[in-house]
């Protein structure tokens, strides 16, 4: 347990704080993550806010942890570290003061400011703390992705909140890197020889990763319509999911010698310019469907307007042009309103090189790793075996499954919860050093600045399939098809 430290939560109020961050912080206290004399202050812009607080979060709580989680004893005692100040990020008033007041004058104590505000008031908050000394040596920023819009955008956010912060005190989020699972490929690729020395283009044939949503807009129509999936989800998400799959070994686990390795990866992705974009890239917009039993709506009728050429599904056939995955595609696919909603990454191995059996005994199926991030998480291998109800010799493939909730009574991943308090204990490993945000964009801009060239319209697809049917052709050019969640 790390000591205990200030939490000033920008964005108190909001969606991401009432969804995800006080049902993490609260999952930390009740399993003794929180050291005693820790404090959490959301802020919010209005005084009435600020005083039904612990209402709203209650009710938070019990909308949104798992069933059994919310306990009123621990609610109690969590709430005791809750408390709420009035404070507009935008102006630098009286009520400050009263931020200052509450946080003291230890420069000892760590003080967390997690920025869950629209990133284009980062700069803002970012001064006035400084104007008003609340920027003690202790003291750590949290920033949520988006970070930016492109490259320039990026690096002026980057230059502004670096006028306040040094580097080794800004912590950039990307949730995916605090589940467990995601921290299990690490300890899968680098502690077993087994997949240590089949981890390259001598014995993959390719990789996907998938980020399939089943939601649409969830009211965050004016910032999804100037983001796009490619901004929203490739640019962060999956590259950096890309990155922990293809990654070099690290000296060490050091925060600095992980990201050396991921910088790597991004700088040997071949760059998709041109007409490269269109031969490799298709984006898509949901129409009307039906969900499960639901009828839903198509994306312009959620944006309420008439046309958008805005993507809400992108699939992308990607390459790093190294020596470990010369020739490998890495299929990349994230999508709104899909069938299903999972995050998963599929390593598809080659066939063997010579069939030893007869063609009787069925068809051999390549081995295939699959790794489940959400919502279940897990580890499965497909291998092939023989039939053992069968006295002749008939092939079929049998899976390895590693549950994780069923191998691990106690397991409960939270990004967020894991995150935040790397955070409070100084630990940066999992989260993003601007160098990483800055090659990201620089292979991202110029796909986007082709779609804007061109004026490319996405493709129709409806709610509740797998995208449009270009993106299966995509695979299919290749001979390859997706492996949708089953």
């Amino acid at each position: 347990m790390a000591n205990a430290f200030d939490m000033v939560l920008f964005g108190g109020g909001g969606d991401l704080s009432l969804r995800k961050l006080i049902p993490a912080l609260y999952r930390a206290h009740k399993e003794g993550g929180l050291a005693e004399g820790s404090r959490i202050l959301p802020i919010c812009r209005r005084q009435g806010d600020v005083d039904k607080y612990l209402e709203t979060a209650q009710d938070a709580l019990k909308k949104h942890l798992r069933e059994g989680e919310y306990s009123e004893s621990v609610w109690r005692e969590f709430s005791q570290m809750l408390r709420a100040v009035n404070v507009d990020i935008a102006k630098l008033d009286e009520h400050w003061d009263e931020l200052a007041d509450i946080l003291g004058a230890d420069e000892e104590r760590v003080r967390l400011f997690y920025l869950a505000i629209p990133p284009a008031v980062f700069g803002i908050c970012c001064e006035n703390l400084s104007l008003k000394g609340l920027i003690n040596r202790q003291s750590r920023v949290v920033v949520e992705k988006p970070l930016g819009y492109n490259a320039q955008t990026a690096d002026e956010i980057n230059s502004k909140i670096a006028t306040y912060f040094p580097e080794t005190s800004i912590f950039r989020i990307d949730h995916y890197l605090g589940k467990e699972t995601v921290q299990n490929l690490l300890a899968l690729r680098f502690s077993n020889v087994l997949f240590e020395h089949l981890w390259d283009a001598k014995t993959i044939d390719h990789i996907q990763i998938s980020i399939a949503e089943t939601v649409g807009l969830e009211g965050r129509a004016g910032f999804y319509d100037e983001t796009g999936a490619l901004r929203d989800m490739v640019q962060n998400h999956l590259l950096q999911l890309l990155c922990l799959i293809a990654m070099e070994s690290p000296n060490s686990m050091s925060a600095k010698n992980i990201r050396a390795e991921k910088i790597k990866v991004l700088e040997a992705l071949r760059p998709l310019v041109g007409e490269k974009v269109d031969e490799n890239i298709v984006r898509g917009q949901y129409v009307a469907g039906g969900y499960d039993t639901e009828l839903v709506p198509g994306y312009l009728e959620e944006l309420e307007a008439a046309t958008s050429n805005t993507e809400t599904f992108v699939a992308i056939r990607a390459h790093i042009d190294n020596w470990r995955w010369a020739g490998v595609p890495f299929y990349l696919r994230t999508g709104k309103r899909m069938e299903k909603r999972y995050a998963e990454i599929v390593i598809q191995y080659k066939d063997v090189s010579h069939h030893v059996y007869e063609e009787s005994a069925g068809p051999v199926v390549p081995n295939r790793l699959v790794i489940r991030l959400q919502p279940e998480e897990s580890i499965k291998l497909m291998l092939m075996a023989k039939k053992m109800d069968s006295l002749t010799m008939e092939l079929q493939p049998a899976e390895l499954n590693l549950t994780l909730s069923d191998t691990y009574d106690s397991f409960r991943s939270d990004a967020y919860k894991r995150l935040m308090l790397d955070a409070a204990a100084d630990n940066p490993a999992l989260f993003i050093h601007r160098e990483e945000v800055a090659a990201a964009w620089a292979w991202v801009d110029p796909i986007i600045e082709h779609w804007r060239e061109t004026d490319s319209q996405p493709q129709l697809y409806r709610a509740g399939s797998w995208g449009p049917q270009a993106a299966n052709e995509l695979l299919e050019r290749d001979g390859r098809h997706w492996f949708n969640a089953q």
